[in-house]
């Protein structure tokens, strides 16, 4: 079977009032929760006598659980017609693992609550994209996830302030906080309509497939070229991206320790507040402008940021540059979803594709420490930022060259522009 072509077709009636609100309430407490328990992990398990290297690999449990969770999660999105009761049980689950953690910190039950952990990766992130494309369909869905990463960042923010309050007054209940902060994200799942979320749309079928969706075979989505060249410029770039935050803390604790902490927070928090103000009108942008340019502007801003860092040395001077990560993080926030939506479109397989690219970019992301470390080890911090603006640039010219405009109505504008010069039917 063929990837179905998307085809234009009547947009949903808009959805009610409450479950929107009750849907940006669920990005803020969800962040929140996520932003929450790994931060809190590592500071408990170092309380508690691990050493760096066990709790390294603890970590690393988790993280492997969540990259191989991504296919089979994004799976069970697509197949499952109770979204909100899928994404339920994902966040107790991570409330579970929390209350393992800090019940019973022994290694075998740390690596469980990890693996609980990790396996909601699949399910979380696509579970939310999925009912929002359920609720407002494919031609709001740009302006929507900006709104939803809006509320993501605020969440984030909020939370991470919150827990560097509690670690400094040294709260035995510091560890609770993620599995009390799933009251609220259930809370706001609840007050979402289920009526309101149509079971085709959320995975990207027909509107005339709604009850019993059609889907593409797995051939046919391995055989789309544009969702391959996208996951292939992702994957680059976080190749590059993922070592840039770690190096650049070793920098800051290198040139000056005692302002190490403050300044790592700094870097963390300002942009996320940036993030959250600028998501909303990336979302706008891309209905008006395209999803190209901005892809260009958001992977641009990488190698430029990386170059700097490589040449800067001074602290107060890094913070002003690690601020072009804000264009990064609202262009990739919103657009990535989207641009999956848009390749994706009448084949069914939206979620599932969501997940074969959060393994296609885990991959990247776990290449990059191991890479970016040898080169740092043999030729010094400068050197490793060098080279992760070549990633970057790299990753930049192949999304220039290789990857067209995914907008429909925009695309079909510049075909029928073209017609008179082509002198016959444009493919």
């Amino acid at each position: 079977m063929s990837v179905v072509e998307s085809r234009s077709a009547p947009e949903p009636a808009a959805p009610s009032r409450q479950s929107l609100l009750a849907l940006s309430w669920l990005n803020f407490f969800l962040s929140g929760m996520q932003t929450a328990f790994g931060p809190i992990a590592a500071a408990y398990l170092a309380t508690h006598g691990w050493t760096a290297k066990d709790i390294g690999f603890a970590l690393t449990i988790g993280s492997t659980a969540s990259l191989v969770s991504q296919v089979p999660g994004g799976a069970l999105v697509d197949a499952v017609r109770a979204k909100r009761l899928l994404v339920a049980a994902g966040v107790m689950t991570i409330a579970l693992g929390v209350l393992i953690f800090r019940l019973w910190p022994s290694f075998p039950m740390v690596a469980l609550a990890k693996v609980l952990q990790g396996i909601t990766g699949g399910v979380l992130g696509p579970g939310v994209v999925a009912i929002t494309l359920g609720l407002v369909g494919h031609a709001r869905l740009s302006e929507r996830i900006g709104l939803n990463q809006r509320f993501a960042a605020a969440g984030g923010v909020a939370v991470t302030l919150s827990m560097a309050v509690i670690a400094y007054s040294d709260s035995p209940w510091a560890m609770f906080v993620p599995a009390a902060l799933a009251i609220p994200v259930l809370v706001s799942l609840n007050r979402i309509r289920a009526e309101e979320i149509d079971f085709g749309r959320a995975s990207g079928a027909e509107p005339a497939d709604a009850d019993r969706p059609q889907r593409a075979s797995y051939t046919a989505l391995l055989k789309n070229r544009k969702l391959l060249v996208f996951a292939a410029c992702a994957a680059l770039f976080q190749v590059a991206s993922a070592s840039m935050m770690p190096l650049l803390g070793g920098m800051l604790a290198y040139e000056g320790k005692r302002q190490a902490a403050p300044l790592i927070a700094a870097l963390i928090v300002v942009p996320q507040v940036l993030v959250g103000l600028l998501a909303p009108w990336v979302g706008r942008s891309a209905e008006k402008h395209g999803r190209k340019p901005l892809l260009l502007l958001g992977f641009a801003a990488l190698p430029i940021r990386a170059t700097l860092f490589a040449l800067i040395s001074n602290p107060l001077v890094l913070i002003v540059i690690q601020l072009l990560h804000v264009i990064t993080g609202a262009v990739l926030g919103v657009i990535t979803a989207v641009v999956i939506a848009d390749v994706t479109s009448g084949t069914g397989r939206f979620n599932l594709a969501q997940g074969m690219f959060g393994t296609v970019m885990g991959v990247g992301a776990a290449l990059s420490p191991t890479l970016t470390g040898l080169i740092v080890d043999q030729f010094g911090r400068s050197a490793g930022f060098a080279s992760l603006a070549v990633e970057g640039l790299v990753a930049l010219l192949v999304l220039a060259v290789f990857l067209s405009e995914t907008k429909e109505d925009l695309l079909t504008s510049a075909t029928e522009l073209a017609q008179p010069y082509l002198g016959g039917t444009a493919r």
